[in-house]
């Protein structure tokens, strides 16, 4: 009995036909309904409504008939076909009462309609073309985007003795692709990267990004000396570069415990975030040129070594970040930035300068912005997620305390 009540209870009890046809055009109903709100355009048809009860409250329909048009001429910037279709057969219909209404007499009145529908194919094949060019540049993100993912492959958050992140943005938001490049690998001869800033945007800077990055991956597991690294991406880009083309870019490596080396080839100087909390600015002693320039300029770039101990930080950047304008024209102060975000976390740190920044601009770059921080952990002290964030260094203290007096 019991079994037999289980197997009664998970059933549904049968409705009869009348009631399941009544149900299925009830659903078809809505399902239509749906599909032509969806279709019909908002904008479009609030317009044609103000002119036709314009028209109403005027009395003098004749004036008011050939603004009419303005519906499907707006519905093919946001609509497809079937939206612009939709406001022309609105505009007509309305248009033909309002017409009648007012005595308009009917030569006049044809004239009016044969214009919306004239105006309304011309904006269906608009709309359609715009519908393709979308496609077609949604298509051209698809593989952009596919490209600087392949070119600017992820960055661990630990490489060889290293914390390490990174974020970037391209400014080309059609495309969603820059010309900035950055790698951070482990060699034989130490951890090494690069960071730089390819002259010009879009395909042909990714093209010599690209370059750029193969030669160094290359070279540094094979050159022990970084310099021979620099010199073999300098070669490389002066037989494929045209005269006006260069790149500015920071190589570093980490040869030996405690060392840091240095190769700044124009490019804008790293900053360096001691244990203790103080930045300063990596300046090279002798400025050298951008790579691809040299034969020109005739310097040769320097090896600058510096003492890197546990706990300091070195962050590398592209000029997208420190050229950044706010409304009232003013750069984005990086390392200020920098001094009120850092942690013992490259990549909250990170997080947190990349968010201002934007804020800074408004929400939208203007130029690419890399940004990579490498941080040599204090020995034998584990980071605790979400409390490595040190207390606030002695500015940003006095600031806040500026701030609420």
């Amino acid at each position: 009995m019991s079994h037999a009540r289980d197997l009664g209870g998970g059933r549904r009890p049968a409705r009869p036909f009348s009631v399941r046809v009544a149900g299925a055009r009830t659903s078809a109903r809505k399902r239509v309904l749906a599909q032509l709100a969806a279709g019909t355009p908002a904008l479009p048809a609030l317009v044609v409504c103000v002119v036709v009860l314009s028209g109403l409250a005027d009395g003098a329909g004749m004036i008011w008939l050939p603004l009419l048009v303005a519906g499907p001429a707006l519905a093919a910037t946001t609509n497809g076909p079937r939206g612009v279709f939709w406001a022309g057969f609105l505009t007509a219909l309305l248009g033909a009462l309002l017409g009648v209404r007012d005595g308009v007499p009917g030569r006049e009145l044809a004239a009016v309609l044969a214009a919306l529908v004239t105006v309304t194919l011309a904006s269906g094949l608009a709309s359609v073309l715009r519908g393709r060019r979308e496609r077609v540049l949604a298509a051209v993100r698809s593989v952009a985007e596919t490209a600087q993912h392949a070119l600017l492959k992820p960055v661990p958050a630990r490489v060889g003795p290293f914390q390490a992140a990174v974020r970037y943005s391209a400014a080309a938001a059609e495309a969603r692709i820059g010309g900035d490049l950055y790698a951070l690998i482990s060699t034989p001869h130490g951890v090494r990267l690069i960071v730089g800033d390819v002259r010009g945007k879009g395909l042909p800077a990714v093209g010599t990004a690209a370059l750029v990055l193969g030669v160094f991956r290359e070279a540094a597991h094979d050159e022990p000396d970084l310099l021979a690294v620099v010199e073999r991406i300098e070669r490389s880009l002066a037989r494929n570069l045209g005269h006006d083309d260069f790149v500015t870019a920071v190589v570093a490596g980490y040869p030996r415990g405690g060392h840091l080396e240095v190769v700044n080839c124009g490019h804008a100087p790293p900053l360096l975030v001691s244990a203790s909390g103080s930045i300063s600015a990596v300046e090279p002693p002798h400025p050298a040129p951008p790579l691809g320039l040299r034969a020109l300029a005739g310097h040769t770039p320097g090896l600058q070594t510096l003492p890197f101990a546990d706990g300091d930080q070195l962050l590398l950047y592209t000029d997208g970040v420190t050229e950044a304008r706010d409304g009232g024209r003013a750069f984005y102060p990086l390392a200020e930035g920098l001094e009120r975000h850092v942690s013992h976390e490259p990549a909250r740190t990170l997080d947190a300068l990349h968010d201002e920044l934007l804020a800074h601009v408004g929400g939208r770059l203007h130029d690419d912005a890399a940004l990579l921080l490498i941080r040599k952990p204090v020995a034998g002290r584990a980071v605790a997620p979400g409390a490595g964030h040190p207390g606030p260094t002695a500015a940003a203290r006095a600031s806040e305390a500026k701030c609420c007096s």
